[in-house]
């Protein structure tokens, strides 16, 4: 007993404080189990990273900007550094706005760097989902972790616009006055819900401080607990891999934590603080003293949304202003409240469900940890591709007022246009993803069969001349012909053994008709079976 004291007496004293630790937290037990963990290695799960790194990033800045804001309205008079604006009188948001820019050191380069990490932080979590997508990577036993992705964007957005209208200036005014009035449109309750918002008639004196405890405090924090359950959930799933040799549902290839991984990723950090501070230091962002601060009688030319909010706004800019007056005197202003009460509420919902919802359509309950090739799952991928397409039309239509007026062209086309894509744009491009995904099986089948052509022209003894065609690797074959095809579920019979008329419900008709989309007739090229493989290799064909 007295050796073993001594010995832990003459131990480093760094050794000393870790054996501490480790006898009442556990930790090294949990390192050990945890610091040599796989991760697979492909360029496409550093969208998820750039996402991550950005977050962290955005509280860094954020918690510098907080220490010199002040989140008042309260009116005073500027006397400070930019000389424009001498004398103005503006909120006390906007003051201090214009003071981190030009009076705190470097004030301004946080400030766009804050900024500039906010819009990355939500295209590379955009980006990602569309990968997850894309790849199937949502399936089962990772449906919880899609949502809790969906919900840090949801969230994200709405921190976005909280935190682009604290300054309180011209632009973001104008956004917020946008935001006021849709909310005013929604039925029975939207008068008080603005009253509640505003804290009072628009726009009060009490929106800057709420949105800023929202900002800096609510919304964060729960983001904070939804990115760590996320990555809780992605270490106790394991990653998704791409198919490949040696690669299954029950192993991962790739390389340990620490300590490549954990490299890598620390040189990713800062190639991403680099890339978005270079950014900020050359391209300005959200020049509020070019628009002045905020006046209810006063509208900034050309205000837009953020490219994240776009597609609420031309939602409501591409509906017909419709209106009612119901029984009662009251005006029922559908222009507004179908975009904003019914449309993108659904639009959301249908979202943070399709891992649910494809589960139930193709009768899959299995786990999956190798990704699909987008182009195997053709009709996924349309519906991927009809909502990016969607998501676009609906950008535009958030700035028809910009294009009509850079392309000199009628608002009213612009917003026709938009109102007709709506409905025409995602149908025609799920038809051609699908057709081109169709393609590229066709393609791959091809090259099973019969090689990589390697653009060499042979003249055979009788004359004719062909293209010489290289064998495919035993990986290259393996990744092209290792994906499942599946079957669509058959509809139950309408009549039992004893030939008894029995009532099928209407949901299992719904669902045999909807597994037929995914798998049925014209959804999947067959893939090259062994024999038609030996067929060509004995020599049957040209290579």
């Amino acid at each position: 007993m007295s050796t073993a004291t001594d010995n832990r007496r003459k131990a480093p004293a760094g050794e000393r404080i870790a054996d501490w630790a480790d006898g009442r937290l556990g930790i090294y037990s949990l390192a050990k189990a945890n610091m040599r963990k796989i991760f697979p290695d492909h360029w496409s799960f550093m969208l998820g990273e750039v996402a991550l790194y950005s977050f962290i990033i955005i509280i860094l800045t954020g918690v510098y900007l907080t220490l010199f804001f002040v989140p008042s309205m309260g009116e005073v008079e500027y006397h400070g550094a930019y000389v424009p604006m001498q004398g103005v009188r503006m909120s006390e948001a906007y003051a201090s706005t214009l003071d981190i820019s030009f009076e705190v050191r470097g004030g301004l380069l946080i400030r766009q760097i804050h900024h500039w990490a906010a819009l990355i932080f939500l295209a590379s979590m955009f980006v990602h989902m569309m990968r997850v997508f894309f790849t199937g990577a949502f399936r089962k036993p990772r449906e919880i972790n899609w949502l809790f992705g969906f919900l840090l964007f949801v969230l994200g957005m709405f921190t976005g616009f909280t935190g682009y209208s604290l300054p309180d200036d011209l632009l973001s005014g104008t956004g917020v006055r946008f935001m006021e009035g849709a909310i005013l449109a929604v039925p029975v309750v939207g008068t008080y819900l603005s009253m509640f918002l505003f804290g009072g008639e628009f726009p009060g004196h009490d929106v800057i401080p709420r949105f800023f405890a929202a900002h800096v405090l609510l919304l964060p924090g729960i983001m904070l607990g939804l990115l760590v359950a996320h990555l809780i959930l992605v270490f106790y799933h394991k990653h998704t891999q791409f198919p490949g040799p040696g690669k299954t549902n029950t192993n991962v290839v790739g390389m340990p934590l620490l300590p490549v991984y954990m490299a890598k990723a620390g040189g990713f950090f800062f190639l991403v603080f680099g890339v978005i501070a270079i950014l900020s230091a050359l391209f300005t962002i959200n020049p509020i003293w070019a628009l002045g601060p905020y006046r209810p009688d006063q509208v900034s030319t050309g205000a837009q949304p953020d490219w994240y909010m776009g597609f609420s706004e031309g939602l409501i800019r591409a509906m017909p202003a419709w209106e009612f007056v119901i029984p009662g005197g009251y005006t029922l202003n559908l222009g507004v409240a179908i975009p904003l009460v019914v449309v993108f509420p659904l639009v959301l919902t249908v979202i943070a469900v399709y891992p649910f919802l494809e589960s139930w359509i193709t009768g899959d309950k299995r786990e999956h940890h190798i990704l699909d090739r987008p182009r195997n799952a053709p009709t996924r991928t349309g519906i991927g591709a009809a909502w990016i397409s969607w998501y676009l039309v609906m950008l535009l239509g958030g700035g028809n007022d910009i294009f009509a007026i850079h392309f000199d062209m009628s608002i009213n086309a612009v917003t026709w246009f938009v109102r007709i894509a709506f409905f025409a744009v995602p149908v025609l491009v799920f038809i051609v993803t699908k057709r081109i995904c169709l393609g590229l099986q066709r393609r791959d089948r091809e090259k099973v069969l019969h090689g990589r052509e390697a653009g060499i022209i042979k003249r055979l003894p009788h004359g004719e001349f062909v293209e010489v065609h290289e064998p495919l690797s035993q990986e290259q074959l393996h990744t092209l012909t290792q994906h499942e095809q599946r079957k669509p579920i058959e509809p139950a019979a309408e009549t039992d053994e004893n030939g008894v008329r029995r009532k099928v419900p209407r949901s299992q008709k719904l669902r045999a008709r909807l597994s037929r989309a995914w798998y049925g007739e014209g959804t999947q090229i067959p893939k090259a079976t062994p024999e038609e493989f030996k067929e060509i290799q004995s020599g049957h064909g040209h290579h």
